[in-house]
């Protein structure tokens, strides 16, 4: 399969996608979503041992592509759905896959990504990376991730990261368990090789196993939380609130809340 947004390669059992939009910082496209899903889903059929999660440039991925983010605030309801179906499936097919998975970020990962960064069973940063979920500052909200972010470092932290929108580094990330290591940049690629081959060493049968054991046990309340982000996510995009965000963003002002 040939992909326009994204560089997929394979060698020694594993497997590497690249998000590839360098000029607008691997921001994420509706295109680049059913591209990610699709590779992820030939990734976990496949034989491939590892898959490698990493962006072209000097950004991880920036979110969502600020040329989507204005036609976003047009779509109907029934299109906003379709948007948010497509999010929760990229996310929990990441989240399910079989085979373990690498993120390896280089550069800033904002909002979604992020989600993409920290949903990957391991998360390599350089020093000083940054990372957040600004949707709170455009009048949106960061449901899809909510879920996952919840599961991994509880609801008083995730409050705190959603509700203030707020930038963090790699090194407090790594203190909050959303980042595993902190690496120097020159050296991120070959600690990715490094743990890649430590995992090629264990039994894929194995992994696959507890990956499934331990999504297993979250399905039920994830389930729930996803329906309900999904709600909202299409929701929110009716909102007052979120028009003039996206407004006050693409015309760099301040935004003018509703009350």
């Amino acid at each position: 399969m040939s992909y326009k947004t994204i560089l997929v390669t394979e060698e020694d059992g594993i497997k590497t996608i690249m998000l590839n939009r360098p000029t607008r910082r691997n921001a994420m496209t509706p295109e680049m979503q059913d591209e990610l899903i699709a590779a992820f889903e030939k990734a976990g059929s496949g034989h491939c041992r590892v898959v490698v999660l990493t962006g072209a440039g000097e950004a991880f991925c920036a979110g969502l592509d600020l040329v989507h983010l204005q036609a976003v605030a047009a779509k109907s309801q029934s299109e906003h759905v379709v948007d948010a179906e497509r999010v929760a499936r990229l996310f929990r097919t990441l989240y399910e896959l079989p085979k373990p998975t690498i993120a390896v970020v280089q550069g800033p990962a904002i909002a979604g990504g992020t989600g993409l960064a920290t949903i990957c069973d391991f998360t390599l940063a350089a020093p000083g990376v940054k990372f957040g979920y600004t949707e709170v500052k455009i009048g949106f909200v960061p449901a899809l991730v909510s879920a996952f972010l919840t599961l991994q470092i509880g609801e008083k932290r995730t409050r705190d990261l959603l509700l203030s929108g707020r930038l963090f580094t790699s090194e407090e990330a790594e203190r909050l368990g959303l980042v595993n290591e902190v690496v120097p940049a020159e050296q991120l690629a070959e600690r990715a090789d490094e743990l890649a081959q430590a995992l090629k060493e264990n039994s894929p049968q194995s992994i696959a196993a507890t990956k499934h054991l331990m999504a297993t046990q979250n399905r039920a309340w994830l389930d729930a939380a996803i329906g309900h982000a999904m709600s909202a996510n299409a929701e929110v995009r009716a909102m007052h609130d979120f028009h003039e965000g996206v407004a006050a963003f693409l015309e760099k002002r301040r935004p003018v809340w509703g009350k």
